[in-house]
């Protein structure tokens, strides 16, 4: 793609700051003169952290590491989130784009294998042109956007060129659970047609020959305990939809986080009769591409 189109996206993106529809819920607040979205966040960084870290997925990780960002606030409110202090409370230290291009170039100089955008959704425009900056600037290793999967398609077209992997969410193919834990109703059909144009844009996952990702789309899908239909479901529209050769990670780590105890189902673990159910769904929908983890 063209200098002078990435350059015209970005463009479209701040605009759409304007009255805000960055993502789905479409809030229409001027955050580009400080009102705060939804997201509760308007035109500035914000950034918790940003560290060499070395437990995502292996082709992720690899041996030197995924340079992770960790954005303030969030578009979602799950009452199960394990990062709460960031997505929810808002911890972090506003940051200037100059600043954000020079923590994506510090990383790089570690030698991490990818930049990677950990809750990135709400400062999609802020990104685009940070990342523009930053491979005028020398960054050369892939991009990555780690989401909720809750993304506006007119957005992703928007960064396309400038986003080279997808690790998006599947969490739920059912509006009552999306409802019940993540107060929104349209989950299900947003993060369809997200997931469709994430893999239109960069294709399923593509691993180089010393195990590292290059390119593409991995989706991620955390069994949640009484809901092991919702990851039926989840599965089911991968294979019939996307493609039985997309890559997953089928998810274990569900601990009662945040307000998750106010739900009696969720403050269970998840027992390994749940998770053993949701593998042999991966082997009946011929889904044998990605990870899995221990109990």
């Amino acid at each position: 793609m063209s200098s002078k189109i990435i350059e015209q996206n970005i463009d479209k993106l701040y605009t759409m700051m304007e009255k805000c529809d960055i993502c789905p819920k479409k809030c229409g607040v001027n955050r580009i003169k400080g009102q705060k979205g939804l997201c509760r966040t308007a035109d500035k960084i914000f950034i918790a952290s940003h560290n060499v870290h070395m437990g995502e997925e292996p082709p992720i990780t690899g041996t030197k590491g995924s340079g992770t960002v960790f954005f303030s606030n969030c578009t979602l409110n799950c009452v199960f989130c394990q990062n709460y202090p960031i997505s929810q409370l808002g911890n972090g230290k506003e940051v200037s784009i100059d600043g954000f291009v020079d923590i994506m170039l510090r990383l790089q100089d570690k030698g991490v294998h990818n930049i990677n955008f950990v809750t990135s959704t709400h400062y999609s425009a802020q990104i685009a042109k940070a990342v523009y900056l930053a491979r005028q600037k020398g960054l050369e290793i892939p991009v990555l956007s780690n989401t909720s999967g809750y993304e506006s398609v007119e957005t992703l077209k928007l960064l396309e060129g400038l986003i080279d992997m997808y690790l998006p969410d599947i969490k739920y193919f059912d509006n009552n659970l999306a409802f019940k834990y993540s107060g929104i109703n349209n989950y299900v059909e947003i993060n369809r047609e997200a997931l469709k144009e994430m893999k239109r844009q960069t294709g399923d996952l593509e691993i180089d020959d010393n195990g590292i990702a290059v390119k593409g789309l991995l989706i991620r899908h955390m069994v949640l305990p009484g809901s092991i239909e919702n990851t039926k479901n989840a599965l089911k529209f991968i294979a019939e939809e996307l493609s039985k050769e997309t890559f997953i990670s089928l998810m274990a780590q569900y601990h009662t986080a945040y307000k998750s105890d106010n739900f009696p189902e969720l403050s269970k673990s998840l027992t390994q009769d749940e998770y053993d159910q949701a593998l042999y769904y991966l082997e009946e929908f011929g889904l044998e591409n990605g990870w899995q983890q221990e109990l």
